[in-house]
This record gives structure tokens, sequence and C-alpha cells, in this order.
């Protein structure tokens, strides 16, 4: 896999280079709540930039279907990343139409352009190979050279992640190098004690790499909403909880597993519960208490870990020398309900070991939960991407980028 480096030692002066960024943030109306990805894949555009080349930077937000849909336009995250690098970024008003085409051929040396999200045209996620080329084949026109940057999209077979590449001279962007480099510490030859914390709303969205970790984890710690089904697994009652009764047969042989192999799985021993789910618009108090995890009773829904799990998570990771962790302990989105994953934040901070926070939600709440980023070993700008590559999946969009 060519880096940037050795790519901007080839000269890229006057040479139109894509950048595929991953530039889907979270929007409240036309206002970005979270620019991490932007300021991700700051560094690789400021370096081609410097070097003279006209960077045009291309990305997807959101689930539009296949047609513009104001809501997800990518206008406000060129203007973010104008911000960012200090300097004027033009933007394109479709894919690779007129507006397009006239945006791309107005850069001069060292200028940036963001061209309007690519999930517009439906070539972009098609399923059919002629389809997803033919947009390929018109995205390749408008430029000489592809960097690969959005992280957070190479899970996907889509055309500006897989089929675009093999069309043009291609490098890896920054991000994606320091991404895998994470990644492959968390893989291969991992330093031990090697802790996971998994957290989110569903179990089957964490099968596989639970399957897979199986293989290479000391332990791993469970929360979330997916905590309720291997409680349920476990015999005991989850009241209104989260529950997801066809997965009950995989838990129990992952847990039956887990003892086989040595690895520990640490489970709540207490979660707060509400009778109600919270108002995550008003954020207006909630009436919630603690209960044991093994005794809740009907007609409520556990909604985070309780202080005494905080206290267990905190100890299971103190010694841990690497640290993996993706999803939410409860709806950290309310205060009311937000301890257990600021818990395990700070427990990640207070380590004196490896940890990665496995993008997606984990690193939203990291963020909105005021910590300092430099205080984590990497946060990734790629939930899903990270999580299947810790499946041991090959990522279309990777793949693409090898020589």
């Amino acid at each position: 896999m060519k880096t940037i480096d050795e790519l901007l030692a080839e000269g890229v002066t006057g040479k139109r280079v894509f950048v595929r960024a991953d530039l889907n943030v979270p929007l409240s109306g036309t206002t970005i709540t979270d620019d991490g990805r932007i300021r991700a894949v700051q560094p690789t555009v400021e370096k081609l930039a410097a070097a003279g080349a006209r960077v045009i930077v291309v990305s997807h937000l959101g689930r539009p279907k296949g047609a513009p849909d104001p809501a997800f336009s990518l206008a406000p995250a060129a203007a973010r990343l104008g911000e960012l690098i200090g300097a004027d970024v033009a933007f394109a008003t479709d894919t690779v139409g007129e507006s397009a085409r006239a945006t791309v051929a107005a850069l001069t040396d060292g200028k940036v352009a963001v061209i309007e999200n690519l999930r517009f045209n439906p070539g972009e996620t098609s399923k059919d190979d002629a389809e997803r080329g033919a947009f390929a084949d018109q995205l390749a026109e408008l430029a000489d050279v592809y960097v690969g940057d959005g992280f957070g999209a190479v899970h996907r077979k889509h055309a500006s992640v897989f089929d675009l590449p093999a069309r043009l001279p291609h490098a890896a962007g920054d991000l994606i190098a320091t991404e895998v480099g994470v990644l492959k510490k968390l893989t291969e030859d991992v330093a031990r004690p090697y802790a996971v914390v998994l957290g989110g709303s569903k179990v089957s969205d964490k099968l596989g790499v639970i399957d897979h970790l199986l293989e290479r984890a000391d332990r791993i710690l469970i929360g979330g909403g997916m905590a309720y089904t291997f409680l349920k697994a476990q015999g005991h009652e989850v009241g209104s909880s989260l529950l997801q009764e066809d997965q009950i047969p995989a838990v129990l042989e992952y847990l039956k597993r887990a003892e086989e192999k040595g690895v520990e799985f640490v489970l709540p021993v207490d979660v707060v519960v509400s009778e109600q789910f919270p108002d995550l618009r008003t954020k207006a108090p909630s009436r919630h208490t603690t209960v044991p995890a093994d005794a809740i009773p009907a007609g409520v829904m556990g909604l985070d870990n309780g202080p005494e799990t905080n206290k267990l998570y905190a100890s299971k990771l103190a010694d841990a020398v690497t640290v993996f962790w993706n999803g939410p302990m409860g709806v950290f989105e309310h205060p009311d309900y937000a301890e257990g994953t600021r818990a395990v934040a700070q427990a990640l901070v207070d380590s004196e070991g490896f940890s990665v926070v496995g993008g997606g939600d984990s690193a939203a709440a990291v963020r909105i939960l005021g910590f300092d980023e430099n205080a984590f070993g990497h946060i990734s700008t790629g939930g899903g991407a990270s999580l299947e590559y810790l499946e041991g999946k090959t990522l279309p969009g990777l793949a693409a980028l090898e020589d």
C-alpha cells in the first residue's frame, strides 16, 4: 500500500488529487455537532495542498436515496473544512455534473474543493458492478490521482471506495495508515492483559467481533442495551429492557467458549432503570432508580450501568496494557444515564495502557462528555470499519489501495 509521503515524493504539483474522506458528520439542521471526522482528514488535505496539488475532497453523508436531498448536503462540512485549514474551500453542488466539472476546472495549485454528497448519485452505492463502475468512470475523469483517507467507509464496496482506486494511481492517506497501524496492535502480537469493552444497543451488531476476539482477548466487558440479552441468557429477568431473544443461543455459546478458553466475561452487577425512555431532546430529568442486575423488576428498562458496575469495570481495566472500547454503556446522550459511559472513558484515561476508542457513538460520547481526546491512545473515525477489521474481514476500501 503506497503511502501519501511516497506519492508526494513523486510530485503532485498541478495534479488533481481526489481525497476520499469521511465527512459523515452529525448535523442538527445545518450545524455540525461533532467535527471530529473533518479534523481527522485535515492533515492529509493540508499536506497535499502545501505540495501544490489541486485537492478535490469527496465523501458521503447520511443515507439519502440516491438523489439530491438538502438535509444531507456536504455544504456545512465544506465550510468547516475551510475554517480548519484557514483557506477558502470551493463547493460543487453536484457530484459529476456541470458544477463539479466547473469547480475542478477552476482549481489552481494548492487550492481545495469539496464535491457534493456522493450518495446523491445512485451509482455510488449500487450493488450492480456496471452501474457502480460507470459512476467511478465519471469520477475518474475529474482527477489524476486518488488518495483513500475515509477510514469510516472502507468496509463499503462503493464506487468511490472500491472501484475508483482501480482507475487512478492511488495511495493511502495518513488517517488510513494510522488506523490500520492501530488495528494491527489489536490483532497481531497484542500486549497483554488485553481488555475489550463492548456496548451499544444490539448483540447482533457485535456477534462477529465477539467471535473473533474470543481467540485474542483476556477479558470482555459487556454493557449498553446488548447486556440485557446476556443477562437473560443467564436466566435473569430484564423487565422491559432491550432484548434480542433470538440471539440468546449465540450468547450462550459465546459464554461457554469464553469459559473454556479462560476469557473472562464481565457483565453488569447493577443497572439504572426507568419506566420510560428519557426525552433526549429536552434532556428533562427522568425518574430512575438503581437495582441489582439479576433483579430487574417488570415494567422498567435498564438504561445505564449502575455505580457498582462502574467500579467493577474500572478495576477490570486498571491493569490492562491494551484496551479496545466500542459502544456506550447506556443512553449517554441524557445526563441521568451517562455515568456508565463516563466511567469507562475515565478508566481508559486513568489507565497507563494503550487505549483505542472504536469510533461511532463511543467517539461521540468522549467528545460530548468533555474528555480530552489526547488522553486516549487513539480515537478511531470508523466504528463499523473497525469492527469488521477486528472480525477478520477483508475491507474492500483497503484491498483497493493495495498495489
